[in-house]
């Protein structure tokens, strides 16, 4: 079960080969978000037809991959060209949910 105790969380734009497990993802992470590997950091990956997803992290003494098909449907990415995720983001990228607009009921401070 994947249970998110991260706080940050990357999208990998390009598509990728879901061929590739840990030495070609971690590969991937090394040149597109170098010195975060090791972090704990949630790394996300889609296919060509983003039907596929993969997930890479470090759980402190080694990778975990964790995989989802859909039969029907995409996983729909927002836009956006940053490559970080907030969680409310990354949930609903797993679940197949479309943002169209998303309001905070809460302001928080930083």
């Amino acid at each position: 079960m994947l249970s998110l105790n991260s706080s940050q969380i990357y999208l990998y734009r390009q598509p990728v080969n879901m061929h590739k497990s840990f030495e070609g993802l971690s590969a991937l992470v090394q040149q597109s978000f170098p010195g975060k590997l090791y972090t704990g950091a949630y790394f996300v990956f889609l296919n060509k037809s983003s039907k596929c997803i993969k997930i890479l992290v470090w759980d402190g003494d080694g990778y975990a991959i964790y995989y989802k098909r859909l039969e029907k449907g995409r996983f729909l990415v927002n836009g956006k060209a940053e490559s970080s995720l907030t969680r409310r983001e990354f949930l609903m990228l797993f679940e197949g949910i479309k943002p169209v607009h998303l309001d905070s009921r809460f302001k928080f401070k930083k």
